[in-house]
Formats: structure tokens, C-alpha cells, sequence
């Protein structure tokens, strides 16, 4: 391993900006370790070597391919903005980008204004005179913030019954921590973490003038802990049909009494809101009770601390320094600050990311990947529209249903079809903060002006500079943005096997997230839908069972089990996705005889490929957070856990049966 002065060194090594991505192959010979039995460990015969010269930067909570390739990508982002930020001839938009990065590289400006920036926003929740003007107040503190960190989550989103309609939506929020579990976990590292998320906020609070922060910390203790009393869980959340409760105006108001809706929206710019999906009501209820019974003090600490919770990056050291040393030190191991233009990239991304994502894709994204990505993915329907038509266990009519969502999904590659108008929102030299928060109510507003007006199909969840990529229930679409289709992830410079092992495999797993247990429950159009015999999804169960009962017995961290409920989704697309992928590889070199290369047949080299985008090393803490956070099992077991399960890889190393890496009991869901 390198010393922790060898990595600081590598780290100063990299601060300058890339003028062009660096180049990793997609089977990358360094990263494996030949010593390791591909039929005893695939993941130490794929990953081991690349697991050894690749420890975990001091900024990091973790380290895999995926994230080195997006710290790559930030480096050639910094930059295209700082060419922006210097340039005197500009566009519209390489303005606001190089103007709201100039403002944040200001880091003497941002010091200078302390926590003076948050003036404004306290001094209204200092003005709240009686509980009944939160309902007021919060629309403003919501635009804000942009979360749910405001006592409950508001916004837009698609009908669950009608898809092609945007309506307002209510949610669970109102917590601190990552996840309601962590306020009740009585282990001694959970009773730890309480202790010191209290401790940090009283130091946020004290930062901000609470007068007795002490016993702010514990009032927001005592609130967050009762609204994660009434929240679901991760897994109950998993099920849409617990989400969807629709209410109309009259039955939202009788949902609560001390919070008034009518007040609430009409403060919020819509009056005129017919219906209302409340994702959780007895959410709603249990908070309606909480402010009942506890005082108005307490509920503005609250606010106070949320609202320095939500702009802490933003802010002079003080602020930033204390956010990382709980939420990166404490939660996620994390021993590094990360560089200012880091964050700063980060930020540019996150609120005028498709403004930015025009730059990158101009630079870095060919017609060719696009149309070559293009043709993977509808050979990869092909193959699932050629599986389903196998099943031995789903009846004609719930195939017919699913072959219809099949042909309905939209396949989104690289960047959207129209790049977003940023042209009304103002980024101004030299005001960080102001930029932030401008851009922030900006996007809330976007969203909000959505509602009672038709989908929008073409639009986008994630910038296209992202590392990742996802499958839209309600949308029906599959997303891969330019990001990801860069080496070592997708290789042009690289033979079809390598590449259909690793993008291939991703693509195939958001196709089939249309049919997990989740999204199986929407129907073609994207509406919630039971378009499933009780036969068939009972059959489908069972199958989604063996997998469980699988991944169940993996270990995450100390002895903490993986949470198959939680992570089944992830890992039914995980086996059905690589199986796709596998299967629209053959069809693609059908009769063309790919040749060894490498010492490796070209199975070997697509289950390789495979194995070699979940390269990864995790910092303990890092792995607590995410066996109760995260729904995708570790990297070691989306790659052992699939393989045990095909026999195409048995066949391409001559596993034989009773190898750890051929399952007693193999699943198989598509």
C-alpha cells in the first residue's frame, strides 16, 4: 500500500486542470491478479491488482474505477471552467459557469462574508410569532434549501396514475441523519454516531449565535427523532403502492390540523392546486400532532438547523470545516477535506450542470460512441424481448404486457434532445453565497412549475458529465449519460467483449430495473399498474426470493449481513442485466469468430470486462453507511454473486461444480 505521504503527493500530483481525458482500457491487464482462482474469487482474479495500487485518497470515503473516472471527468471540467472563468469572448452560458466557479474559487470573499450570508433566512424564522405561520413561512425556507431537510420533502412529480400529468407531491423529511434507521439502532458505533451528530449540532448552531446551543441540539434530537418514528423504512418504501395517496384538496386539509395547506400553497405560488399525493400521511399526521404538542422555540431551532445545515458548504470555513468533520469524518471515515476547485466543480455541476454538460459533451462525446451505444442497447432488447418470450414460468398475457413495455422504452444516450434554458436565472461575479441560493429557488421553481401541465419526455435526471445511469419508471426510459460512455467504462479503442462485459451489462441492468420489483409495478405508459396474473407474480417472487436468500449470507462490514429487501432490485438487475449482455454479445459476433487476445478467450475477456467496473476499496464506516443507505450490495458481490449464477462463466474458466464460484443453487429471474 502507499503511504498516506505517497498519496497526498499523488493527489498534489493531479491539482491541475485536464485539457483532456486520460486513457484506461475497459480490460485493463494491471488491475487483475493472475495469482487468484477466477473459480475461487472472480473479484480478486479481476480487481486484485487494481485494489492494490489504488488506496482510498485522504478526500474520499471510498474508491472504485467508477469514481476515479468521475474524479477524471471533474478535472477535465475544472478546466473547461477555468477557461470560462478567464475568457473574455463568451456565450451566455460559459458566462454563468465561469462566473459562478470564479465566485467560489473566491475563497477570501467567501471567509470575508462569514455567516453574514445567512442573515436574511434567520431573520425570518426569528420573525415566526405563532406555530400557525409555519405554514407560511415554510414554502420560502423549502425554495431555499431544495430538500427535505424543511420538517417534509414538497415538489412535483409524474401522476402515479395518469404519467402523462405532473402534479404536487408530499413527502417524509425533515431529518438530519441518512436514514430514520440510524435515530433508533442501539449498537454501540449507532449510539456514537447520535452522540456526535448531537454534539455537531450544537456547534453549527453556535456558529450561527443560538444562545444556548446545548439545549437547541437536543430539542432538534427530540423533533427529528419523532418524525423518524413516523416515517417508512427504506424496503417499505420500495413498494410504490405505499406512495401514491392522492388527495384532493378537501381531504388534504383534513389530513392535518395544525398545518394549513390552503396557507401553505398559496404562499408557495399555488393557489390553484386541485390534488395533492401524499407519499406518506401518517407521516403527515404524526407531524401534525409533533407540532402541536411541542413549543414554538424548539420548531425555530429546528428551522435555525436546518437551514445552516443546508448552505454549511457554501459558507466561510468555520461552517465547512464542521459539516465535513461529522457528515465525511465521522459518518464516512473520510480524513481530507476535498480541494476547493473540487467542490467547486461539484457545485457548478450540480446547479447549472446541463449548461456545463454542453461544454463537456462537445469536447468529449463522438456520434460514433453514440450511435455504436445505441446499437448495444437495442441489441440487448432484442435479447430481453427473445427471454421473455422464454420464460417457462410467466403466462402468454403478462408476457404480452411485458414485451408492450418493452418496445415503449426511450432510450436516452449521452446529453437530451434540448439543452436547459438557464437565460432567466442571474449568476453575478463575486457572490457565491447569492449565486447558490439564486440558483437554487431557481430549480425549485422549474420543478414547481410543472405542475398541471403535461410530462416532459425529453427531459433529464442526471448531467451529462455523470459517471452513472439509471432507468426511469415513470418516464420508461433508460439513461446513460456521456459521462459513463467514456474509458475504462465503455472503450472504443477496444474489442465488443470487454465492452458488452462492462457497458453492456450496465445497460442491460437499467433495462431490466423495468421489471424488478419495483419497477415491474408500472405499466408501459409509466402508470402504476398491476399488469401482472397473480400466478405470474407470485412466480416472479419466488425467483426474486432465491436471490435474497443468496445475497443474504454475504457479509458487508463486521458482521453486518446485506439487506437483501433493501438491495434486491439492484441485484436481480445486476444478474438479469450481465445475462443480457452476455447473450446480445454472442448475437452481435455471431459467425464472426472473435480471436483470442491477452491470454483470454473472448468469454473470458467479456466476463472480465464485466468484473472490472466494480473495482473498488471502501473505508469502513464508509460500508456501515451503506448497508443501511445504499440499495446496491458491495462491488465483490455484484460481481461474485452474479457469476456463481451462470453458468455461461462456469463454462468460460471450467469452473466445476462445488467452486465457491459456482452456486449450489443458481438464480435465474430473466
Amino acid at each position: 500500500m502507499m503511504s498516506s505521504t505517497l498519496v497526498a503527493l499523488a493527489l498534489l500530483a493531479q491539482a491541475a486542470p485536464l485539457k483532456s481525458l486520460p486513457y484506461t482500457p475497459s480490460l485493463d491487464l494491471a488491475a487483475m491478479d493472475r495469482a487468484a482462482d477466477p473459480c475461487a474469487d472472480f473479484y480478486q482474479y479481476s480487481c486484485g491488482g487494481w485494489m492494490k495500487s489504488n488506496p482510498i485518497p485522504a478526500d474520499q470515503a471510498g474508491w472504485s474505477v467508477y469514481a476515479k473516472a468521475a474524479d477524471e471527468n471533474q478535472q477535465f471540467l475544472w478546466g473547461i471552467l477555468d477557461d470560462a472563468a478567464k475568457a473574455k469572448d463568451r456565450t451566455p452560458a460559459q458566462q454563468k459557469i465561469g462566473d459562478f466557479f470564479g465566485a467560489c474559487m473566491d475563497e477570501a470573499a467567501v471567509e470575508k462574508a462569514g455567516a453574514a450570508p445567512l442573515a436574511a433566512g434567520l431573520k425570518k424564522i426569528d420573525a415566526l410569532e405563532s406555530k400557525d405561520a409555519l405554514s407560511t413561512l415554510l414554502p420560502a425556507l423549502q425554495l431555499a434549501t431544495s430538500g427535505r431537510g424543511m420538517m417534509f420533502g414538497f415538489g412535483s412529480d409524474q401522476d402515479f396514475a395518469d404519467a402523462t400529468q405532473v402534479i404536487t407531491f408530499l413527502d417524509a423529511g425533515g431529518l438530519g441523519l441518512p436514514d430514520r434507521d440510524y435515530y433508533f439502532k442501539n449498537d454501540e458505533k449507532s449510539k456514537d454516531i447520535r452522540a456526535k451528530y448531537l454534539k455537531h449540532v450544537e456547534t453549527m448552531l453556535g456558529l450561527v449565535g443560538e444562545r444556548d446551543a446545548a439545549a437547541g441540539a437536543r430539542a432538534v434530537m427530540r423533533l427529528e427523532t419523532a418524525l423518524a418514528k413516523v416515517s417508512l423504512t427504506r424496503v417499505e418504501r420500495r413498494d410504490p403502492y405505499k406512495l401514491f395517496h392522492k388527495l384532493d384538496r378537501k381531504q388534504l386539509a383534513a389530513l392535518t390540523r395544525r398545518l394549513s395547506w390552503d396557507r401553505f400553497l398559496a404562499a408557495a405560488g399555488l393557489p390553484d392546486v386541485k390534488v395533492v399525493n401524499v407519499q406518506e400521511p401518517a407521516f403527515f399526521k404524526g407531524l401534525d400532532a409533533l407540532v402541536a404538542e411541542e413549543r414554538l422555540p424548539a420548531w425555530k431551532t429546528y428551522l435555525r438547523w436546518h437551514l445552516v445545515d443546508a448552505y454549511a458548504p457554501y459558507l466561510s470555513s468555520a461552517f465547512v470545516n464542521a459539516d465535513f468533520d461529522f457528515f465525511s469524518r465521522v459518518l464516512r471515515g473520510v480524513t481530507q477535506l476535498q480541494p476547493r476547485w473540487k467542490r467547486c466543480v461539484r457545485y457548478v455541476d450540480r446547479q447549472l450542470g446541463f449548461a456545463l454538460g454542453e461544454e463537456f459533451v462537445r469536447r468529449t462525446f463522438t456520434a460514433k460512441t453514440k450511435e455504436d451505444t445505441l446499437k448495444m442497447t437495442r441489441l440487448i432488447e432484442d435479447a430481453m424481448q427473445e427471454e421473455i418470450e422464454r420464460l417457462d414460468w410467466m403466462t402468454p398475457a403478462t408476457k404480452e404486457a411485458a414485451q408492450k413495455k418493452l418496445h415503449a422504452v426511450n432510450n436516452k444516450i449521452g446529453y437530451p434532445d434540448k439543452w436547459r434554458d438557464y437565460s432567466t436565472l442571474e449568476v453575478r461575479p463575486g457572490d457565491f453565497f447569492g449565486d447558490v441560493e439564486r440558483a437554487t429557488v431557481f430549480e425549485s421553481k422549474r420543478e414547481l412549475a410543472k405542475i398541471g401541465k403535461p410530462v416532459d419526455r425529453t427531459e433529464w435526471g442526471m448531467t451529462p458529465p455523470t459517471v452513472n445511469a439509471y432507468y426511469n419508471p415513470q418516464m420508461n426510459d433508460v439513461n446513460f449519460p456521456a459521462g459513463v460512455l467514456q474509458p475504462p467504462n465503455y472503450d472504443p479503442q477496444m474489442d465488443d467483449a470487454p465492452n458488452y462485459g462492462n457497458t453492456g451489462s450496465t445497460i442491460g441492468h437499467e433495462l431490466t430495473h423495468g421489471f424488478d420489483d419495483e419497477g415491474r409495478q408500472f405499466d408501459a405508459d409509466g402508470n402504476l399498474k398491476n399488469w401482472w396474473t397473480e400466478a405470474d407474480g407470485k412466480a416472479f417472487d419466488e425467483r426474486v426470493q432465491c436471490v435474497r436468500d443468496q445475497f443474504a449470507t454475504y457479509t458487508i462490514v463486521d458482521d453486518i449481513k446485506i439487506n437483501s429487501k433493501l438491495t434486491s432490485g439492484e441485484d436481480v438487475a445486476d444478474l438479469g442485466g450481465t445475462l443480457l449482455a452476455y447473450i446480445a454479445w454472442k448475437k452481435d459476433v455471431a459467425g464472426k469468430e472473435p480471436p483470442n487476445a491477452d491470454g483470454f478467450t473472448p468469454d473470458q475477456r467479456f466476463f472480465v470486462g464485466f468484473a472490472q467496473w466494480a473495482c473498488e476499496n471502501q473505508r469502513p464506516e464508509n460500508l456501515r453507511v451503506s448497508a443501511i443507505t445504499n440499495p446496491h450490495s458491495p462491488g465483490r458481490y455484484r460481481i461474485n454473486g452474479i457469476v456463481a449464477d451462470l453458468p455461461q462463466f462456469a463454462r468460460a474458466f471450467a469452473c466445476k461444480a462445488g467452486a465457491p464460484m459456482v452456486s449450489g443453487k443458481q438464480c435465474r429471474v430473466w
